[in-house]
């Protein structure tokens, strides 16, 4: 899949390749993946296009506050063929004339006490305080259908405002996977499936582990790339 992004913004990264093996994993145990799909805070479009790539009855829609990446974002899917519709704005203030089967996000989740980055387009896709966390999960639940489906990646030392939110708006989390740089490494991403109104028991995915003793990518890692495939060419925003 072939991906434009921005020379002077922020660009995609190993979180979004390991936010999608996580939802194929996930998918596993269901026989017919259909119907409405929205990636939140899509950027260059590359978690949404390469879910509705894999599960190809999915119907992709994008939200996304930037024109740059509204730009890129539909430029993409142009590009690697894929039909979507963009929603324009801050996702807790779009009207949305539908609901959705599945809600995905990598969304901004460094605390916004960290120092910031200058470049305001960064400031807007790493930084928490351009969407809250309690604002991502309680606009998710509102707009989901019943027994909808939210898949997300998060920093892994906020997993206790995670949970009470998810909690708070009556989501049940489904299954959990904590990302390790290595072993030895504390856990610095945490991946999230929750479900709406569902009572189901959580699973617990075995960690994943980055790099190997070796400082190469583990064995995991390297088929979680070769199966998302991607290539990135950096271009300017017209």
């Amino acid at each position: 899949m072939v991906l434009y992004q921005p020379k002077n913004g922020y660009c995609y990264n190993s979180d979004t390749h390991f936010l999608f093996y996580f939802i194929c994993e996930n998918f596993k145990k269901y026989k017919n993946i259909k119907g409405e799909l929205l990636d939140i805070g899509s950027g260059s479009g590359i978690l949404g296009l390469l879910v509705s790539n894999e599960y190809r009855k999915l119907n992709l829609n994008q939200c996304e506050i930037q024109e740059m990446f509204q730009f890129f974002s539909t430029k993409n899917a142009q590009i690697n063929q894929i039909n979507t519709k963009m929603y324009i704005g801050s996702y807790d203030q779009i009207s949305f004339e539908k609901k959705f089967e599945i809600c995905i996000s990598n969304p901004p989740f460094y605390h916004c006490d960290v120092i910031k980055s200058e470049n305001k387009s960064l400031k807007i896709a790493r930084y928490n305080d351009s969407l809250p966390l309690e604002k991502l999960i309680k606009r998710s639940y509102e707009i989901l259908k019943e027994d909808g489906k939210f898949f997300f990646c998060y920093d892994s030392k906020q997993i206790n405002e995670i949970l009470l939110l998810l909690n708070k708006y009556k989501f049940n989390l489904e299954a959990l996977q904590f990302v390790h740089p290595k072993v030895s490494k504390d856990a610095t991403l945490v991946l999230i499936y929750a479900k709406k109104n569902s009572k189901t028991l959580t699973k617990i995915m075995n960690p994943l582990v980055v790099f190997d003793e070796n400082n190469s990518f583990t064995k995991e890692v390297e088929s979680i790339y070769e199966k998302s495939s991607t290539y990135s060419i950096k271009a300017d925003f017209e």
